[in-house]
This record gives structure tokens, C-alpha cells and sequence, in this order.
């Protein structure tokens, strides 16, 4: 009796896994929403509804661009979190994802462990630029300008779009090599803080190449570095933070795609080939290149890793600089 019940039950366990194979083969077999925690129209909506269009076309499946903003993207993050693990449901993810989850005091989901990395869609630096009336031709100006200044008299400033955002904590960590102090002076986003910074009402400003690199090339900006580890392809000119003496500095704004924790690994594998494959193709690299995001198009394991470090990085840094939101 026990032999005949362990054949049904291996042959139930046979059938499951045949159609489990099943539905994984057929994927996708219905439209797949893509979520963004920003507002449309931003960077992250344009670049997430260019690769979309063209996954969607290599899928055989529409991906659907949904936008859900608010808190810093924990609400569309969130949303994918919860969602059921099966590949319909794809968060296309920037850099805060990797600094939420130390930025906030609380949150309803785990960004280190509640997704599953899909790719990595591009890579995108920051500028570090000043107002050019600014006595500032280089970044070791102003390093000697804050060292002599610490102490002694009013530290330089530097306008941020706000707590805990990309151009606070690439100021941060900035500040961190250099062992050096500046005032921070917070903004309502980064379109009023780079304003100010053309107007010279502040004369530093650390924000991403999309909001900057206009304003350096008509002039009303001076660009001093960018903020990877390599030159930026779209700004070849600018040398880097590293070269220009801050040592070992490298940090990137980044687009890539998440799937809920749990996913099967082979429904990741299709959204991640058509996702690099999308990110190849050169409608979706020129778009891309256009606004500053340099394509990369990786794997799953590839992009998990990188994660991992983005991750460990930014807790350092937001612990350093004891940043915190409720």
C-alpha cells in the first residue's frame, strides 16, 4: 500500500512540475506592468518607457508603464514588493532604491531582500559644478577653500534637492574622502537648487548630468568632475573626481529592474535577455545616451551584485552622516 501511495505521490509531484515547466514556457502570456515611483515625464519615466516599448516587442506581450509616486518611490517599490512573484509585475528601479532602506526610519518592505535583480539598465554620473563667477576652477579649489575655511570662517555651501537625495549623498561622500565640511542648503528638488546655483545665490551644486550638463554646455554653469570612475561618454572633457583628487571616488545614479523575491528563475531569465537585448538596440541606446544614462544591460547575478555593493555604500554613508527620514 505504501509503494503504490509514493507512486501517485511522485506522480502528482511529476504532474505539477510539468505544469509549473508549462506556464514558465508559456511567459508571458498576458501584459506586464512595468512600475515607476516617479511622477511621469521625469528622467526615470522616459527611460522606463523607452525600454519597455522594445521588451515588449521582443516578449511578444505589452509592458504597460504605470507610475505610482510618493515617498521617495517607497510607494511604487512597495507595490512590486507585495505583488505576486510570478514576472507581470516589474519595478524599474534607480538609485534610491538601494539608499531607502537605510535613508527611512520605517518601511513596509525590504529593499535588500524583498526583490529579485532582473538587469541593470543603465548608469548615469553626476557633475559637480559651480556658478561661474564662483572662485572655483577645479575641485581642489574648493577642497582648499573648505580646509581653509574650517575653523576659522563661514564654510562654502552647496545647494542639495533635498535630504537624503543623490545630490546630498554624492556630496556626502564627497566630503568624506576629501575630509573636508561644506553647509549643506536644502531645496524643494533639484530643478530650484540648480536655479540658484545659476544665479549664484549658492556657488556649489553636486546633482545629475541630465539637470547639469545643459547648463555647463550655454555656460551658465562650470563643470569641474563628474563622478564615476571613468569618464562620461556624453561629457568625455570632464575629468573625473578621481583624477581630480579625491581618490577611489565612484558612485553612479542608476536605472535597472527588479521582480518581486521568489520569482522563478527562469521567468527572471526571460525578462532579463529582452531586457538587454532591449538596451542593445540603438533606438533604446541613443534615447538613453541622449539624456546622459549611458546603457549597460546586465545579468540577473551581475546586477545583484552590484545592488549588494550600491546597498552597502550608501548605509555607510547615510550612517556617517547620520541622515535620517521619518
Amino acid at each position: 500500500m505504501r509503494a503504490v501511495n509514493r507512486i501517485v505521490w511522485l506522480g502528482l509531484l511529476g504532474l505539477w512540475s510539468s505544469l509549473a515547466g508549462a506556464q514558465t514556457d508559456a511567459f508571458p502570456s498576458r501584459p506586464i506592468r512595468m512600475i515607476v515611483g516617479f511622477p511621469a515625464g521625469g528622467a526615470s519615466d522616459v527611460a522606463a518607457r523607452t525600454i519597455s516599448g522594445r521588451m515588449g516587442e521582443l516578449l511578444g506581450q505589452t509592458v504597460v508603464v504605470e507610475n505610482k509616486p510618493g515617498a521617495g518611490s517607497n510607494i511604487g517599490s512597495e507595490a512590486v514588493a507585495k505583488s505576486k512573484p510570478d514576472g507581470y509585475t516589474v519595478l524599474f528601479a534607480t538609485i534610491s532604491t538601494s539608499i531607502n532602506g537605510s535613508l527611512y526610519k520605517q518601511l513596509n518592505y525590504d529593499p535588500a531582500k524583498d526583490f529579485a535583480a532582473v538587469s541593470q539598465v543603465s548608469s548615469t554620473p553626476f557633475l559637480l559644478v559651480v556658478n561661474p563667477a564662483a572662485p572655483y576652477q577645479s575641485v581642489a579649489d574648493i577642497i582648499a577653500a573648505a580646509k581653509k575655511a574650517s575653523g576659522t570662517q563661514k564654510l562654502p555651501d552647496y545647494a542639495s534637492a533635498g535630504n537624503g537625495t543623490g545630490s546630498h549623498l554624492f556630496m556626502e561622500l564627497f566630503m568624506e574622502i576629501a575630509g573636508i565640511q561644506l553647509t549643506a542648503i536644502p531645496y524643494r528638488g533639484a530643478a530650484p537648487a540648480i536655479a540658484d546655483v545659476m544665479g549664484g545665490q549658492v556657488p556649489i551644486a553636486f546633482d545629475n548630468i541630465l539637470t547639469t550638463l545643459g547648463q555647463v554646455e550655454s555656460g551658465k554653469l562650470r563643470g569641474l568632475a563628474v563622478s564615476t570612475k571613468q569618464r562620461s561618454k556624453v561629457a568625455p572633457a570632464i575629468p573625473t573626481m578621481d583624477e581630480s583628487g579625491v581618490p577611489g571616488y565612484d558612485a553612479t545614479a542608476w536605472f535597472g529592474l527588479f521582480v518581486p523575491a521568489g520569482t522563478p528563475p527562469a521567468v527572471i531569465a526571460k525578462l532579463s535577455d529582452a531586457a538587454i537585448k532591449a538596451v542593445q538596440t540603438p533606438e533604446v541606446s541613443a534615447t538613453l545616451m541622449k539624456s546622459g544614462a549611458e546603457p549597460v544591460g546586465s545579468t540577473p547575478a551581475e546586477f545583484d551584485a552590484f545592488y549588494k555593493a550600491e546597498v552597502a555604500k550608501w548605509a555607510q554613508v547615510i550612517r556617517r552622516a547620520k541622515v535620517q527620514i521619518e
